[in-house]
């Protein structure tokens, strides 16, 4: 449907400038002045036996009114980032210090209207440019606006951003070709743009690029700026075009402040100071020499001590201007928290059913080359066709060989969608965490769309492997016991799944998470009743959580009964006096399959409660 609707919305898109467009940014710029004051944070210092604490950011103050750009400059391990993600309301632990929009503490409904672009591009590489606008419109936009104008407005940052050309292109990654790094940025921005905000942060946005298309993209962003949004951005080293653009720039060193004011008269107050470049040099490059404590001439002077004197400099010169400034300031109160709007909407922008529903149609768009791939059917139907050929035509008088086949069948339906589901969220944590941090979405709404999503592969697969060696293998040849078979098969393949989505979600690692499921299974393999009929007491418990133990039993009793007899040294014998099948036993399957479904859902329930600590921000809002 989406398709249709995209379609349809291109064609109307191109008919009609965007200005002229219905639904294209209905909600008006709201101006957001921010303020911080004396903003502190600290980190507990690793490695360190004792409580001692590092300080990040030391008395940071600073003032961003709407249609500014602030620029924040600095080494590696300045504070910068850190910093960026406090503004953003993103930062949690010992953060102290005042920080106000408007005079207003952060909350939910600034929180919508904030953009926050990451340092590093989290997209869906076989996504589409436009796949990716409209379904991030389609989850962030507010249901005020119905799904055509959602799109609508998807094209409209499209064309704003200058991605007309690439728009049908894949976004592409390390392992993909698709669009360029510069493109990238611009779609990770305009992922941002979409919710129209009032306030836009960004994280390094210019990193890796060349000067020319960071020139692009910081022109973007002054467009906008002119639009009445208030931008704050990290940035490492600005060329002299892109540093001049800017309104406002903070240098920072070490976690303290070494300028803030005009980007224009940067240069005049530190040769005011006693710092002149010796040669004309960009003034980015000269700034961050003075806070990696290098001095322009070139000296040997103790890099602690330029970097000391900067900051008293600051403080002497600066700083009492700013607070002076701070205080004057008083924001209007333009940006409401109780407006009718947010009411109407509450916290999240769409329903859960929506969410579930955009979040199952992208997951399935961006996985639909590894849903059914020629691999992994040509894998299971490999093994398969060897499992049926060495069983060949097999029957009760060789029944410690079906046994085997059994047993065999539960360890194989065991691992592979153990491992499969294993790499399902570790993969996905950057972008989880990007947008749960937006608020995009709820996490039940991810979690219940992801595995619907794998449902088709997870179930196809041993259905496919069942209906090919159980008739090959000689079996029993009714229905009942074929479909018992299959049935006791996708329980333990389910169980299996949610085994390795819950294993993947608490280790987040995927090597970590690959032995520590290895050892789960194997120990439950070898606690299944086939290889060891005599457990010792004392670690015979594991036998009870074991997926091996129950699948096993369910398996056997899909082939037997203990009416049945076979062959054995002459004469007749009962198929329950069967070493093997006696230990495992053929009673008790309803508490085998409650047991299953018991771990079914108990996986999953620990798999999500996993999840819940990743991408929610430690900061509390109103």
């Amino acid at each position: 449907m989406e398709q249709e609707m995209v379609m349809d919305t291109e064609s109307q898109t191109n008919r009609r400038p965007d200005s002229e467009t219905p639904g294209i940014f209905k909600k008006a710029i709201r101006p957001v002045t921010v303020k911080f004051e004396d903003v502190v944070y600290k980190i507990k210092a690793k490695k360190s036996t004792k409580s001692e604490e590092k300080v990040i950011l030391n008395s940071i103050n600073g003032l961003v009114k709407p249609s500014e750009i602030l620029a924040m400059l600095g080494p590696s391990g300045s504070g910068k980032t850190t910093l960026l993600t406090a503004l953003g309301g993103r930062l949690g632990g010992q953060l102290g210090g005042s920080i106000t929009y408007n005079n207003k503490p952060f909350t939910n409904t600034m929180k919508r209207n904030t953009g926050f672009v990451t340092q590093d591009d989290f997209l869906y590489p076989h996504l589409t440019v436009t796949e990716t606008l409209v379904f991030t419109a389609l989850l962030r936009l507010p249901n005020t606006l119905s799904k055509r104008e959602k799109v609508m407005q998807a094209y409209a940052v499209i064309t704003q951003l200058e991605l007309t050309k690439c728009k049908n292109s894949a976004v592409g990654d390390q392992f993909m070709r698709g669009i360029s790094g510069g493109e990238r940025r611009r779609v990770s921005i305009g992922q941002e743009l979409l919710v129209n905000p009032s306030l836009l942060f960004l994280d390094e946005p210019t990193s890796g690029l060349d000067s020319t298309t960071a020139q692009r993209i910081v022109s973007a962003l002054w467009d906008l700026a002119s639009g009445g949004r208030t931008i704050v951005m990290t940035i490492h080293q600005p060329s002299s075009r892109v540093f001049y653009m800017f309104h406002k720039v903070m240098l920072l060193s070490e976690g303290n402040c070494l300028y803030f004011g005009k980007a224009g008269d940067a240069m005049d107050y530190f040769s005011g100071i006693g710092y002149v470049p010796v040669i004309a040099m960009n003034p980015a490059d000269f700034l961050l020499d003075l806070a990696n404590g290098l001095a322009p001439d070139g000296s040997h002077e103790n890099k602690s001590k330029v970097k000391q004197s900067l900051t008293l400099a600051y403080k002497s010169n600066l700083l009492d201007r700013l607070k002076t400034e701070l205080q004057e300031t008083n924001n209007s109160s333009q940006f409401q928290d109780g407006s009718a709007e947010d009411k109407k909407f509450g916290k999240w922008s769409t329903t859960w059913w929506q969410q579930c529903s955009v979040l199952l149609r992208r997951g399935m768009k961006e996985r639909r080359h590894e849903a059914f791939s020629r691999l992994k059917i040509g894998q299971v139907l490999a093994v398969a066709l060897l499992v049926g050929l060495l069983w060949w035509q097999s029957n009760i008088a060789h029944l410690e060989d079906q046994i085997g086949l059994l047993f065999f069948m539960t360890g194989f339906w065991g691992f592979f969608p153990l491992f499969q589901a294993l790499f399902t969220f570790p993969p996905e944590r950057k972008m989880l965490e990007k947008e749960r941090a937006s608020g995009t979405y709820r996490l039940s709404s991810y979690f219940v769309s992801r595995i619907v999503a794998d449902l088709p592969m997870e179930l196809a697969l041993p259905t496919l492997f069942v209906t090919v060696a159980y008739w090959m293998a000689g079996l029993k040849p009714s229905a009942g016991n074929f479909f018992h078979t299959l049935f006791a098969l996708l329980l333990s393949v389910l169980v299996a799944q949610g085994m390795g989505l819950a294993i993947g979600a608490l280790v987040m690692d995927q090597k970590k998470a690959t032995v520590l499921a290895s050892i789960i299974m194997l120990s439950f393999n070898l606690a299944g009743g086939y290889y060891v009929q005599h457990v010792p007491v004392f670690i015979s418990w594991i036998k009870y959580i074991s997926l091996s133990n129950y699948s096993y039993r369910l398996l056997l009793s899909s082939q037997y009964k203990n009416s049945d007899t076979y062959p054995c040294d002459g004469r007749v014998c009962s198929v329950g006096d069967f070493p093997t099948i006696k230990s495992a036993g053929l009673h008790g399957q309803s508490s085998a399959v409650v047991a299953l479904v018991i771990m079914l859902v108990g996986y999953r329930f620990i798999g999500y409660l996993a999840l819940m600590r990743i991408g929610v921000t430690k900061k509390k809002y109103p």
